[in-house]
C-alpha cells in the first residue's frame, strides 16, 4: 500500500505543523523500534487468540450441544465487533492518551477471551466473543495511528509488519491451542491460557512503551489529488464494495469453519487440525508482497485473480486427498491470496478509488462492508453444511460467490482510480 494511504480503522492524530520532540525523547530510533516490537507482539498474541476458537468449536459444540450454523456464528462473531467499534474508538482517543485505548482495547479482547469459559449457553458466549472483536479493533486502530505518526518515513513499511506479525500470531496460535487442548483435554485450558498471556502484554506495554512515542503527532505530507472520484457514490467504489462483502464471507467462512470440517469431517485430532490450519497464518505473511502487487498492476488482474484462486482453492480444501501435507499445502496458499492478497488489496483500492479528503469514509466502507459480512459467514458456512454437507457448502459459498467476484473484479475502470 501507499505510504500516505489512511487504513481501516485509522484515526488521525496528525498535526498540521512540524513535528516538535516531545519532552524526554531520546531521538534514538531503535529504542523507538523496541518499543514498535513490543506493540507488535501484542499484536500477535492478538492474530494468535482469532485464529483459537475457530479449533476449539468443535469441542465446544459437543459440551453444549449448538448447532453446526450457531456454532459458525460464534466462531465469525468477532468481526461484528471490529465493524462496529470504530466511532466509540475515534471517541476516545479524543479523550484520552494512545496508549490508554490500547491498554483498554487488548483487556477487552483478553477479557473476553478468559470469560468464554463460564459461559452458561449460546448467548452469553456470543456477547464474550464480539466484545473480543471490540478490543481489537481499539487494540489496531491506536496501533495504526502509532505507525502512520511515528514513522512518518517509513509508514508502509511500519504498517506492513503488523500483517507480518498477525500471520505470525496466527501460525503459532491453533498450534499452541492444538497442544494445550490435547495435554489438558479440555478447551478452557487454551482459552485461559490466552487470557492471561493478553494481560501479561498489557503489563509488558504499560512498563515499556513510553509516552513519547506512543502519543507522537508528526505533520503529514502534503498530497494533491490528481484522480479518483469526488464522491463515494462512483463506480468503483460501489463494486468494491460489493467485492468486500464477498471477501468476507469467503474468507471467514474458511478460518471460521474449516478447522470444524477437518475435526469433524476429517476426524483429524486436536494437534493436526491446529497443524494445519496454522499454514493459514504462514500464508499471510506474505501480504507485504501483495501489496506490492497491488500497487504495481491493475485491479482488474490483482483482483481478478486473487478471487479466482480462491474459488479453486476454496474446492480444493473440501475434496481431494486427506492428507495432512496437502491440506496444510492448501491452507497456506489460501492465506497468501486470501489475507495476503486479497484482504490487502481491497483495502487499498477502497482508499485509491476516491481523493484524498474521501479515504477515511472510503477506508470506513471497507470495514464495515467486508467485517459485517464476516460476522455472518460462519454462520452462513454452518447452516450449507448442516444441510448439504461440508463439500456444497465450499462449493456454494467459497468457490461460487469468489468465482462471481472474480467477474465482477473484471468491470472495475483502473483509469478513474488514483494509482
Amino acid at each position: 500500500m501507499n505510504a500516505e494511504q489512511d487504513y481501516p480503522g485509522q484515526v488521525s492524530n496528525q498535526g498540521t505543523g512540524a513535528a516538535q520532540p516531545a519532552p524526554g525523547e531520546s531521538g534514538s530510533r531503535s529504542v523507538a523500534i523496541a518499543m514498535y516490537c513490543v506493540l507488535l507482539g501484542s499484536y500477535a498474541v492478538n492474530a494468535a487468540d482469532r485464529q483459537l476458537f475457530p479449533l476449539l468449536a468443535h469441542d465446544v459444540r459437543l459440551q453444549y450441544g449448538f448447532s453446526l450454523s450457531d456454532t459458525g456464528l460464534l466462531t465469525t462473531i468477532f468481526t461484528l465487533g471490529l465493524a462496529v467499534a470504530g466511532l466509540p474508538t475515534g471517541y476516545l482517543l479524543a479523550r484520552f492518551s494512545r496508549k490508554t485505548v490500547l491498554l483498554l482495547g487488548i483487556g477487552i479482547f483478553s477479557t473476553g477471551t478468559a470469560l468464554t469459559i463460564l459461559a452458561t449457553g449460546f448467548s452469553d458466549m456470543l456477547v464474550y466473543l464480539a466484545a473480543t472483536g471490540i478490543g481489537e479493533a481499539m487494540q489496531l486502530t491506536v496501533m495504526i495511528a502509532i505507525a502512520a505518526n511515528y514513522f512518518v518515513g517509513y509508514r508502509a513499511a511500519a504498517i506492513g509488519s503488523m500483517n507480518v506479525f498477525f500471520g505470525l500470531g496466527a501460525f503459532s496460535g491453533p498450534i499452541a491451542g492444538g497442544l494445550l487442548l490435547t495435554r489438558y483435554r479440555t478447551w478452557h485450558a487454551p482459552m485461559i491460557a490466552f487470557g492471561i498471556l493478553g494481560y501479561l502484554m498489557i503489563g509488558l506495554i504499560a512498563l515499556t512503551v513510553r509516552p513519547w512515542f506512543s502519543e507522537t503527532h508528526r505533520a503529514a505530507d502534503a498530497r494533491t489529488d490528481h484522480l479518483g472520484a469526488p464522491t463515494l457514490l462512483n463506480r468503483n467504489t460501489v463494486i468494491l464494495t460489493i467485492l468486500s462483502v464477498i471477501g468476507g464471507l469467503v474468507l471467514f467462512g474458511f478460518t471460521g469453519m474449516y478447522p470444524t470440517y477437518l475435526r469433524e469431517g476429517l476426524h483429524y485430532t486436536p494437534k493436526a487440525a491446529g497443524f494445519v490450519i496454522s499454514f493459514y497464518g504462514a500464508g499471510a505473511l506474505i501480504s507485504i508482497g501483495g501489496g506490492w502487487l497491488g500497487d504495481r498492476f491493475s485491479p482488474r488482474v490483482v483482483l481478478g485473480s486473487a478471487f479466482f484462486s480462491i474459488a479453486c482453492l476454496g474446492y480444493l480444501c473440501f475434496h481431494g486427498s486427506e492428507a495432512i501435507l496437502p491440506r496444510a499445502i492448501l491452507a497456506f496458499a489460501y492465506g497468501a491470496v486470501g489475507s495476503g492478497t486479497m484482504y490487502v488489496n481491497l483495502a487499498a483500492y477502497h482508499v485509491k478509488a476516491v481523493r484524498s479528503s474521501l479515504s477515511s469514509r472510503a477506508s470506513g466502507m471497507f470495514v464495515t462492508g467486508f467485517y459485517a459480512a464476516a460476522a455472518a459467514a460462519g454462520y452462513l458456512m454452518g447452516r450449507i453444511a448442516g444441510h448439504a454437507g461440508w463439500a456444497q457448502a465450499g462449493e456454494i459459498q467459497i468457490s461460487m460467490l469468489a468465482a462471481i467476484a472474480g467477474v465482477l473484479a473484471l468491470t472495475l475502470r483502473p483509469s478513474k482510480m488514483a494509482l
